[in-house]
């Protein structure tokens, strides 16, 4: 039986592949850990820890993910997102495991009107963007058995998201501002689970770096409203511009991401965002 291992199980991604895990049980075993039980910014703690579960696949769903704060605390940022992420794939070339790790569209700039592709350049314009860049790079640097899911506007039914902070502020406002001119693919953290383990069930690997959200574009107020149409509330949403909703670190304001090498390479069936939502709307609402 094949060993997988989940870094950062009490995320979004982390608790989603823990949903869905007794559904792969049979072929696959488990360990789930969190910065408490592993702290991939200590190198000794990581090899300790591959030396003793020998794991198969490696999934990293941990992350330093707080955009705004990582101007101020860029030092943690790049221990989480940079260090961490080396830690973690040399650990899996030393013990050929199979290193999946997960990042996002801040690492484009979001200055175009052309979906990204994997090759194009990249260009982070807030410390978030530029810390998963270095731990995107270290890790195809160190290891050539890795597979990078950047994806984008992540969200579930689990921890803090753009959905549930829209459902508990339409509990609590009448009327509310919603930024109009960023775009970008909102993507169910579950979808993103699924994905995974297709990958990871896949007879042949193709590593390298490969977009992964649902589709197609749109924006954050289109988002919000669909949260609202979905929920059944009759919250009144104003569009706003980037410029009336500040915020301490810049956005991109176009991060869509072209998802077709994953499509052709892992045969992986895409969803529109909004069928996506409303599911997880449906159990939010439960």
């Amino acid at each position: 039986m094949k060993k997988i291992l989940v870094i950062g199980s009490n995320g979004q991604l982390g608790n989603c592949i823990r949903k869905i895990a007794p559904d792969f049980e049979l072929d696959y075993e488990f360990v789930f850990t969190d910065s408490q039980t592993l702290d991939i910014t200590n190198v000794d703690q990581v090899n300790t820890f591959f030396n003793n579960e020998k794991p198969d696949f490696c999934i990293n769903a941990s992350a330093y993910t707080a955009v705004d704060l990582a101007e101020k605390e860029s030092e943690k940022a790049f221990a989480v997102n940079a260090e961490g992420v080396a830690n973690l794939a040399q650990a899996c070339l030393d013990n050929k495991t199979i290193f999946i790790h997960v990042s996002t569209d801040y690492v484009f700039d979001g200055e175009t009107n052309l979906d990204y592709s994997e090759d194009d350049f990249t260009n982070p314009i807030g410390v978030y963007g530029e810390s998963k860049l270095k731990g995107e790079e270290l890790a195809l640097e160190i290891n050539p058995k890795t597979i990078i899911l950047r994806t984008s506007w992540l969200y579930s039914e689990f921890n803090k998201n753009f959905v549930k902070t829209m459902l508990n502020l339409f509990s609590q406002k009448d009327e509310l501002g919603i930024v109009a001119d960023q775009y970008g693919q909102p993507t169910n953290a579950n979808d993103l689970a699924e994905a995974i383990m297709k990958i990871i069930e896949a007879p042949t690997k193709t590593f390298g770096v490969f977009h992964f959200s649902n589709y197609p574009e749109t924006t954050w107020f289109e988002f919000a409203k669909k949260i609202a149409e979905f929920s059944k509330s009759s919250v009144k949403l104003n569009a706003l511009t980037t410029e009336q909703y500040p915020t301490p670190a810049k956005r991109p304001k176009r991060s869509t991401m072209c998802l077709d090498k994953i499509e052709e390479t892992y045969k992986i069936e895409l969803k529109h965002w909004e069928n996506s939502l409303e599911e997880c709307v449906e159990i939010l609402s439960q």
